[in-house]
């Protein structure tokens, strides 16, 4: 049992930087969809860790596939070729779109930009990059220098490592003017996820897609957020019926273990040679093996038709109470709530419904794991109505 009396916020003051807004509670412990605090409240999570939970907590298959893991082989290095990380790449590639053929495992979601973009830029030899506005993609180096409103608030370093040229969402004409021949890659959410859960116009995607074909740039779709299930379909770009020169996705990937990887074609990957890119704990042993069995949940369980299913659900019955609008796909999702999202948060978290902020303060996120009942929805039906 949880020592009630301790206090976590204190404790972490002592040493940890204070650098993040942290909820007003402690979890001790989580199963399934829901987390038990340290108070001894229950709550349902609707935000999965920032997307991250997408087999909720605790799956058994999750844990199996680590224990194994852990008690055969914990760590190895890329100096060595091992089953693990080929079993798990051919996976990834069993689910990507079109022609992306070819696998390099990292981290995080920033480390797959980052390397995504050092990518594009050694294949096409060029010194500009084009983000959309709103668009967020890591706090590394170049993931941040694409990162819309990073500089002057957060940034940090002196010079970004390339030009960037940001365009308006959806304004085709910009796109079309700013892609041009010096451009060396283009990198976009399809669902922009901190911006609210705001999904791209696919005549818009299309027309950059055409662009960048035109001027010999390459095409990165971020699916750090939109990947592995969470718009309905393995990854976003699916549904956008796109085909990207280079794919990043992370969060969800590995269920809650830290784990994070490009996917290129093999155009692209022709570039790369020994010593390009590099990595130490990328592609490890227990991320691999955990890598395997999220895709093969999925699958067995059919998570994508669920997630599809009550993505519906949600943004038939959910526009009640406060919420005037839902945006977004799958489960990235943003509730729009006129006057203001924080007192909807609050007052659903009283309720004992967890869910996430975004940069427009009227949208509450919901990102909650793939599975996700109906009774689940049933609730914060319920609770929306009330407020």
């Amino acid at each position: 049992m949880a020592d009630t009396d301790y206090n976590a916020v204190a404790a972490e003051q002592q040493h940890l930087l204070q650098v993040y807004s942290q909820f007003a509670f402690e979890p001790v412990a989580a199963n399934g969809v829901t987390i038990k605090c340290r108070d001894g409240r229950t709550l349902l999570d609707l935000y999965g860790g920032h997307a991250v939970a997408a087999l909720g907590y605790s799956h058994p298959d999750v844990i199996a596939a680590l224990n194994k893991q852990a008690s055969t082989l914990f760590f190895q290095s890329n100096a060595v070729a091992m089953e693990v990380r080929a079993q798990a790449a051919d996976k990834l590639i069993n689910f990507a779109p079109g022609d992306l053929n070819k696998v390099f495992f990292v981290n995080s979601g920033a480390e797959a930009n980052e390397n995504a973009l050092r990518i594009a830029l050694k294949k096409t030899g060029r010194k500009k990059v084009i983000a959309l506005e709103h668009g967020f993609h890591g706090r590394t180096a170049a993931a941040a220098a694409v990162t819309w409103g990073s500089a002057g608030k957060w940034y940090g370093f002196p010079n970004t490592p390339f030009d960037v040229q940001f365009v308006p969402r959806d304004d085709k004409d910009a796109a079309a003017g700013a892609i041009d021949e010096q451009t060396g890659a283009v990198i976009l959410e399809l669902v922009q996820g901190v911006a609210g859960a705001y999904a791209l116009d696919s005549e818009f995607v299309a027309a950059v897609a055409a662009a960048c074909k035109q001027k010999g740039a390459l095409l990165i779709v971020d699916e750090v957020q939109t990947g592995i299930g969470r718009c309905g379909e393995m990854f976003a770009a699916e549904t956008f019926k796109l085909q990207p020169d280079i794919l990043t996705t992370a969060k969800a990937l590995g269920a809650g273990f830290p784990c994070g990887t490009i996917l290129m074609t093999d155009e692209v990957a022709s570039c790369l040679g020994n010593g390009d890119l590099g990595t130490t704990f990328g592609g490890g042993p227990l991320a691999c093996a955990i890598i395997s069995a999220v895709l093969d949940v999925i699958q067995r369980d059919g998570l994508l038709a669920n997630v599809r299913r009550l993505s519906q659900r949600i943004k038939q019955e959910c526009i009640i109470g406060p919420v005037s609008d839902i945006s977004g796909a799958g489960f990235l999702l943003g509730l729009r709530c006129p006057g203001g999202a924080l007192p909807v948060r609050k007052a659903l978290l009283e309720k004992g419904i967890l869910t996430g902020s975004s940069s427009d303060s009227e949208v509450m996120r919901l990102l909650p794991p793939l599975v996700l009942g109906d009774e689940h929805i049933d609730q914060l039906v319920a609770a929306l109505n009330k407020l």
